[in-house]
């Protein structure tokens, strides 16, 4: 894995946890990273060479441990699944996950997904973009490091098809309507759930071991899907 482009960028929508990474997943990280991960870069090469043999591209923006992304790619060979994560265990993990299951359709961004989008992915390239329980950063001094806002939903309504989809989920009550206030106030996109911006979980999203451990204990969980208009 190239060392990272610096770029800087006022305010950012993570905080770089600093977990121990184990020796299973510093070996992933020398071994696999070059069958599936991309490098981060200031062009668009990498990124539209890998989606070149795929019609359906996905993006998952902060893919934690890989949970949802292996589960999601094992169940659509087809269809190319593209993660970013800048926690360097959960890469590692799930680069390890991804060689043992063989899963040819899955590669790796370790970067901040703000400007993989903006100087990576090429317009109109993808059928969705997942944000799945991103930190709702709820103190409110802290509410400008949350990652939706006027300048993703822009970069989102750029890189989405004609007919692509945003799918966010969240367990943080207020985050899920801050979210629905940001996108039911935008007319590009259109709401496929109820009058409240909140959709029934789609299948494709199936539920990790964490998100049943808080159901478990009672917590709720809210899906906002929405279509570009």
């Amino acid at each position: 894995m190239k060392e990272e482009l610096k770029i800087d960028r006022a305010i950012r929508s993570f905080a770089r946890r600093s977990g121990r990474m184990t020796l299973g997943q510093k070996q992933a990280l020398s071994e696999y990273w070059p069958h599936y991960g991309i490098d981060y870069e200031l062009t668009q090469a990498s990124f539209t060479s890998a989606i070149q043999d795929y019609e359906s591209v996905i993006l998952e923006i902060g893919f934690g441990n890989g949970d949802a992304l292996i589960k999601m790619a094992g169940n659509e060979p087809n269809v190319l699944h593209i993660g970013v994560e800048v926690h360097r265990p959960g890469v590692g993990r799930c680069l390890n996950i991804i060689e043992r299951e063989k899963l040819l359709n899955v590669r790796l961004i370790s970067h901040d997904a703000i400007e993989v989008m903006q100087h990576m992915i090429p317009t109109q390239s993808l059928d969705k973009v997942l944000l799945f329980f991103p930190d709702p950063w709820h103190k409110k001094r802290h509410n400008k490091r949350r990652i939706v806002n006027q300048k993703f939903r822009d970069l989102a309504f750029s890189l989405l098809k004609s007919d692509g989809h945003l799918h966010f989920a969240t367990d943080w009550q207020e985050y899920a309507e801050y979210m629905a206030e940001e996108l039911l106030s935008d007319e590009r996109f259109s709401n496929q759930g109820d009058s409240d911006g909140y959709a029934e979980r789609p299948d494709y999203r199936l539920r990790t071991r964490f998100e049943q451990r808080g159901l478990n204990l009672g917590h709720g969980v809210w899906d906002l899907v929405f279509k570009k208009a």
